[in-house]
This record gives C-alpha cells, structure tokens and sequence, in this order.
C-alpha cells in the first residue's frame, strides 16, 4: 500500500522491559509498543512505521528514529502531545518532522553514538540494574582505556560480531572510542562511581558493541592484554568472534545524526 504522506519522529524509550525493537511472536518488543499507541492517536487513519534500526532486548535510546507513513497531514504540536498521552512512561516522543515520501530511514546517511554504562567493585543499589552494569570485582580501568582507543580506525570486526551473513561486511571505521567517567547519567541510587564507554560510527555489526564491551572487561581483569586487542583487529585474524558478550541493560543508543 502507499501513503501519501511521509514523516520522522523522534523518541527516547526505556528499553529494560522489552525484547528489542523488531516485532516477535509471543514477545514484548518497542516496535509493537509504538504501533499499538498510534492505533490509539489515528484510530481510523492508516499508518505504517519502520524503525531506524534494530536494538537487543533491554537496550534503551536517549535518540531514535522511526519513520511514519500516513493517508493524511500530520499537524506536528497536537500529534506528539497525542502520542505522549498515548504512550506508557517508557516512552518520549520528542519531535515530528515531514520528508520526501522517497526518504528512507534505514537507508539515510547517519552517524550513531553507544553508550555503555557500568561500575565495578560493590555491587550496586538494585533501582541501578536498567542502566548501569556491575563488574563485582576490580578492574584495571586505565589499561581499560588504552584498549578502547585500539578500536578506532579503519579495523576488521570479526572477532566482534556474531551470525553474521554471507554478504556481512567486517572492515568497518569507529570514529571514536573511549572510556570516561559517567556524567551523563545521574541519580541517588547510583553507584558513586560509574564509567561510559562512548563509540560513534556509521555502522556496527550484530552484538559488535556488547561484545568490545566484554573484552575490555577482560582486559581490565587481566585474562587479556593489549597485544591480543591489536591482533584481534588486523585482517589476518583468526575470525573467530569472541564468547563473551556483556548484558545488554548498560547498552544505550545514546546519539543518531541522521542525514534527513
């Protein structure tokens, strides 16, 4: 069926209850989360949404875009405070903003920003679990750090993805990477300290992000160093993707530029 008319709408969502973005059968997922509010905003208008990608279950997103297709113009002020009346408190509508019905948001040039969030030592104040991981014991956080600035660049990823496809393409650019201290995310039930690893680039594989994650745990845990980073990033690696794979709760969308 084609629409007339083609939207952009901005959300922020709380992903800890729910399976990820992309609908399942017998799942609680954003997608169906999204659609069933519109049903509610429309009623009889026809609709049609895609996501502006995929996220693992328990992700959330400080930024995402969904695009919406509709019979009818959209008047932007009375439509999002519709949909916030609509929505449950795990989700923000932000913004809405008209493009060309041949815009496609999966398909459109854009930059996306990770974060992940995790503390390490005592174990946190339970209200910490949708956001933040604890690492029970210590952590060598500087050499954690060295190896995040391993990953940027122009590196093959296979040791970072997993089940991938016969066309999956491996040599990807990260325009940063690095660990910080937390000050983006505050709140009195939070650990005193806590930490972000931030990664911006175009593209990333399935679990690439969670997955850097686990190994830079091990690094800071001393069962891997600086030379195996380096060596599971050059071509001629073994392309065997590693095991560990960190919670998803700490992994945030935090930033999308996207090119509308």
């Amino acid at each position: 069926m084609k629409y007339s008319f083609s939207y952009i709408v901005k959300l922020q969502f709380l992903g800890f209850r729910f399976s990820g973005w992309q609908k399942q059968t017998n799942a609680k997922t954003l997608h169906d989360m999204v659609d069933k509010t519109l049903s509610f905003v429309f009623e009889d208008v026809h609709y049609k949404t895609i996501g502006v990608g995929r996220t693992d279950a328990k992700v959330s997103a400080n930024t995402y875009y969904i695009q919406l297709f509709t019979d009818e113009i959209v008047e932007e002020e009375s439509f999002i405070a519709s949909l916030n009346a609509n929505f449950s408190p795990d989700f923000r509508a932000i913004s809405i903003q008209k493009v060309d019905r041949g815009f496609n948001v999966i398909n459109a040039p854009k930059v996306k920003e990770y974060h992940y969030y995790f503390s390490f030592g005592g174990k946190n104040h339970p209200f910490s679990a949708p956001f933040i991981v604890n690492i029970d014991e210590s952590l060598d956080l500087q050499t954690m750090q060295q190896a995040a600035k391993m990953f940027e660049g122009e590196h093959y990823f296979h040791k970072y993805c997993t089940k991938p496809s016969d066309k999956t393409i491996f040599k990807r650019i990260i325009n940063s990477c690095e660990i910080v201290e937390n000050d983006v995310l505050k709140a009195n039930f939070f650990p005193e300290e806590s930490y972000i690893l931030k990664v911006r680039g175009k593209g990333f594989l399935r679990y690439q992000i969670r997955l850097m994650m686990a190994t830079l745990f091990e690094v800071g845990k001393g069962n891997l160093d600086l030379q195996f980073i380096e060596s599971s990033l050059n071509e001629d690696n073994d392309r065997m993707y590693m095991r560990n794979n960190a919670p998803s709760s700490g992994l945030q969308l935090y930033d999308i530029e996207l090119d509308v």
